[in-house]
């Protein structure tokens, strides 16, 4: 799990992986992660683009882009909270991912969310 703070929006995330979406045989990993984003500042905010980095265990970064977060963009009132889940495939057993989801506020004024580093790992790959 990680978890950052951004001028009060609190940015929770829970990967796992997915064994029956995964084929090691074939270089294929397959991981989900839970994303919870709570509003705990006292401003209205919308998030409308996020940017992710991931990075596998053999160095390779991928870097991604777009608006929004699962086809939304969703606002947050203060005490707000928005929750949904993603998916992430890897060519090794374990890798990171970490990145900014892009906020504007009800005045206008566009600030980017930290996303705290988390590790996708197959279990026992490690061992």
């Amino acid at each position: 799990m990680s978890t950052a703070i951004t001028r009060g929006i609190r940015v929770d995330v829970a990967p796992e992986f997915l064994p029956g979406h995964s084929d090691p045989k074939n270089s294929h990993w397959m991981f989900a992660y839970d994303v919870t984003i709570q509003n705990e500042g006292s401003e209205r905010v919308q998030l409308v683009s996020r940017h992710w980095t991931i990075t596998d265990a053999s160095g390779r970064v991928e870097e991604v882009r777009g608006p929004g977060v699962v086809g939304e963009q969703p606002v947050l009132e203060p005490g707000g909270k928005y929750s949904y889940r993603s998916g992430c495939p890897l060519s090794t057993p374990m890798g990171t991912m970490h990145g900014t989801y892009q906020m504007v506020t009800s005045r206008g004024e566009r600030f980017d969310a930290e996303i705290a580093p988390f590790t996708l790992v197959e279990p026992y790959a490690l061992n």
